[in-house]
């Protein structure tokens, strides 16, 4: 029987995250089957769980390049792996989904591992999904909103009555199973849109942000947009979390995370990224700049990695980081070389400086 999970959260969560991509080895041209990356990831799910990381995160795309077309059922493979780890979506792509089917998978997901589900709700930078269930992008934005407001009434209220425009009417529906915690974590995910994060902000829901390059302060419109529109609409700001979700790799040493990380994570911006055949080039030198201490990748030595999670700690007040490792088909002893780094050495340096500062703060 699985542990359920009681008590009060990290100071700062740490979480590792995959697409289960399937990419060439730029150095081998090894090509992954399906069946390997589903089973590393339960792996790597073990790992971070044994490591005491705080959370363990799969993205869902609609392409055969990637395995996580049905996350629910890879975090309900990881849930009989684990123990205490958390299991989200990052993200679940609500808009081309059905909220009511989307809330029995993840509320099954709750029951099987002892109350450790969440969900993470985004429209999707990948839009496979959208012709593949028979959407149009034009409705984009309303989709979401439509179906977040369903799924959030399923989860306030059984059984339900609701009515909307882009899928059947529910009158009395029993939608079910209830999940195992009393309150199942919806976050929202967003992009850097700012009608995304006065909306979420209106809504009083926790915002995951999601930062591929750029600088370090990229999100400080975001976060402020949020936080305004949280307190306009009679939310406390202080009391509602927020992430952020990042490409990055620890290693032992800094250029070795560099020169690890590097040729792995270029592929993927070519292979994986976006449409098929829209990836962008990443020389090296763009890379490097990015893993400078005011970019946004989070790569070098734990000590490095470590001052950079609490960087952003102190740009963004921020309650958890989404850490993406070995994104373009790194292999799997450098992934688990990762994790056992972020786990045992970065993520309790972290939790102890991020504590102590808001007990200074109190």
């Amino acid at each position: 029987m699985r542990t359920t999970i009681t008590g009060e959260r990290s100071p700062f969560e740490i979480g590792f995250m995959t697409f289960v991509e399937i990419t060439a080895d730029p150095r081998t041209g090894a090509l992954p089957s399906a069946q390997q990356r589903a089973q590393e990831t339960i792996e790597q799910a073990r790992l971070a769980d044994e490591v005491g990381l705080d959370l363990f995160a799969v993205g869902e795309h609609h392409r055969t390049d990637f395995v996580g077309s049905a996350p629910p059922v890879v975090l309900a493979a990881a849930a009989q792996a684990t123990t205490n780890i958390r299991l989200t979506s990052a993200v679940t792509v609500l808009s081309s989904d059905d909220p009511v089917r989307v809330w029995e998978q993840f509320a099954t997901l709750d029951q099987l591992s002892g109350g450790r589900a969440e969900i993470i709700a985004g429209r999707g930078s990948y839009t496979e999904s959208f012709p593949l269930f028979g959407y149009d992008l034009a409705d984009y934005a309303d989709l979401f909103r439509e179906k977040l407001d369903l799924l959030l009434q399923i989860r306030a209220q059984n059984p339900i009555t609701w009515n909307g425009r882009f899928r059947p009417a529910l009158d009395t529906a029993d939608v079910g199973p209830r999940a195992m915690q009393e309150e199942l974590p919806i976050w929202v995910g967003v992009g850097g849109t700012p009608a995304s994060a006065i909306s979420t902000g209106r809504l009083g829901l926790p915002m995951a942000m999601a930062l591929l390059v750029g600088p370090i302060t990229y999100h400080e419109q975001t976060i402020d947009l949020y936080r305004g529109a949280a307190q306009q609409a009679g939310h406390d700001p202080a009391t509602l979390r927020t992430s952020i979700n990042l490409h990055g790799y620890v290693g032992r040493t800094s250029q070795g995370a560099r020169d690890t990380m590097y040729p792995y994570f270029a592929q993927g911006m070519m292979d994986n990224n976006h449409q098929r055949g829209r990836g962008f080039a990443m020389p090296r030198a763009a890379f490097d700049a990015q893993t400078s201490p005011n970019a946004g990748l989070v790569v070098g030595s734990p000590q490095e990695v470590t001052e950079k999670l609490l960087a952003y700690h102190e740009v963004y007040g921020l309650d958890r980081a989404l850490i993406q490792i070995g994104f373009g088909g790194m292999p799997q002893k450098d992934v688990l070389e990762a994790i056992e780094l972020l786990g045992t050495e970065v993520a309790p340096v972290v939790r102890r400086e991020v504590s102590a500062l808001k007990q200074q703060a109190a």
